[in-house]
């Protein structure tokens, strides 16, 4: 596979800093090991992972196919809320990873989709990810949908990307949000410094819109609901955050010790909605809030 990137920034920008902005999913580590390889060119030559870009230079990046691993379809209870001859929709439990990856290659939801849909999974994203368009984090619970074959795949990927998907969340943060609602827009890259967090950055992010509004106060925390306009990695988490109310257990962007003896951020993706990719109808699906949210709501009132 190859990416192509024509360099928009001014300033001498390390060639290895800028593919991590650009090349979402890999480290800055592997796009060293890449230069080394010979498979980075900027203007057709081979360069260094610490050359220095210049505004309108070319980059061509070779990126090698994933090795095939063996990922084996696993029998487990999935909450469907939907299926049919080209998607499924499942209700993800907190704690489960979607695809695997380093140090999760058993339990995931693509292990469960495997066994459940046998060979019926698009194969766009290659041997890792059947059937997955789109993602959310392994504390996130809620509506996910995955594809059945190509078609799909890409019809839904197309949606993601005109940003024409409904996708709601429920959130509990920190803090007593004031207004009734708002929005964040600010544009979200990776860390400058910790390679596995995202951040506001201004120079590199990509654009990222979240609009929210207050469902319940409490004394120390609020009760929201969050309207994705993009899709960035952490997108809620990392705009919450930003503006000063971080979401409960949360310890990659808020307090490091959560209270409640929570295991991962309070977030559910609750609604998903788009044009089916068959019909053209329109549909629309909703994930009851799991049992640990509406406890912590009562114990919050």
């Amino acid at each position: 596979m190859e990416e192509r990137y024509c360099v928009e920034e001014e300033g001498n920008l390390r060639m290895d800093v800028y593919l991590a902005e650009k090349l979402e999913g890999l480290s800055r580590s592997y796009i060293q090991k890449l230069a080394k390889e010979g498979k980075i060119q900027v203007n057709h030559k081979v360069v260094k992972s610490n050359y220095k870009l210049s505004k309108g230079e070319e980059i061509l990046v070779e990126i090698p196919e994933p090795e095939p691993l063996a990922i084996l379809p696993e029998p487990m209870d999935l909450d469907i809320l939907y299926e049919d001859e080209d998607v499924i929709l499942v209700n993800k439990p907190k704690g489960m990873v979607v695809h695997p990856a380093a140090g999760h290659y058993e339990h995931t939801l693509v292990n469960a989709l495997l066994y459940h849909c046998q060979k019926d999974l698009s194969g766009i994203n290659g041997v890792l990810r059947p059937g997955i368009v789109h993602r959310i984090d392994m504390d996130t619970t809620g509506v996910l949908i995955a594809c059945k074959n190509d078609r799909a795949h890409n019809s839904i990927a197309e949606q993601l990307k005109a940003h024409s998907v409904t996708r709601r969340y429920q959130a509990i943060v920190h803090g007593r949000i004031a207004e009734e609602e708002g929005s964040v827009n600010a544009p979200i890259g990776r860390h400058p410094i910790d390679r596995k967090k995202m951040s506001i950055n201004e120079k590199n992010g990509k654009p990222a819109i979240t609009h929210y509004r207050v469902l319940q106060r409490f004394s120390q925390f609020t009760h929201i609901e969050c309207e994705l306009e993009t899709g960035r990695t952490h997108q809620i988490r990392v705009h919450m955050s930003s503006i000063g109310h971080p979401l409960l257990g949360d310890t990659v962007y808020g307090p490091s010790k959560p209270p409640f003896a929570l295991c991962g951020q309070t977030l559910h993706a609750e609604v998903l909605g788009f044009a089916h990719p068959r019909t053209g109808k329109y549909m629309e699906f909703h994930a009851p809030l799991p049992e640990y949210f509406c406890e912590l709501l009562r114990r919050l009132s």
